[in-house]
């Protein structure tokens, strides 16, 4: 099995006609692929983020961080959430991206999320990071 983000992108557009639907008809359209993925045993998280106008950027295009505050000026997608799968393959996980609700405006990037293992064992930080996994029950 493999980890498989499915990275949720939508424009101002598509994100301004979702947050017209009513609040519970989104949660019963997420909910249902959600339980979905419950069922299949797929699911290892999910969320959404919030209004875009709410966040900031961190810039480090210069010498020190610039910080700025949403929206993002010239960006023509915006993350609006993810679904993190364990799934045997790629095609897997673009089927289940595929079943994913269909806003008009809106794409879903899937990309594998590599594991620890695929990371030199001897490295010091890797090793750091070995040990908190385990401390945390991660591993």
């Amino acid at each position: 099995m493999a980890k498989y983000m499915l990275i949720m992108r939508g424009t101002d557009e598509s994100i301004a006609a979702m947050m017209e639907m009513p609040f519970e008809q989104m949660l019963e359209t997420m909910g249902r692929i959600n339980d979905e993925m419950i069922r299949a045993g797929v699911l290892l998280a999910a969320e959404g983020l919030e209004d875009p106008s709410q966040g900031v950027v961190v810039d480090f295009s210069g010498e020190t961080p610039v910080v700025t505050d949403g929206p993002y000026g010239e960006t023509k997608e915006l993350f609006g959430g993810f679904y993190l799968l364990d799934v045997a393959t790629k095609e897997e996980a673009v089927e289940w991206a595929k079943r994913l609700p269909r806003i008009p405006g809106t794409k879903c990037e899937v990309r594998r999320v590599p594991t620890i293992d695929e990371f030199p064992q001897d490295n010091e930080w890797i090793i750091r990071e070995r040990a908190w996994r385990e401390r945390t029950g991660q591993l």
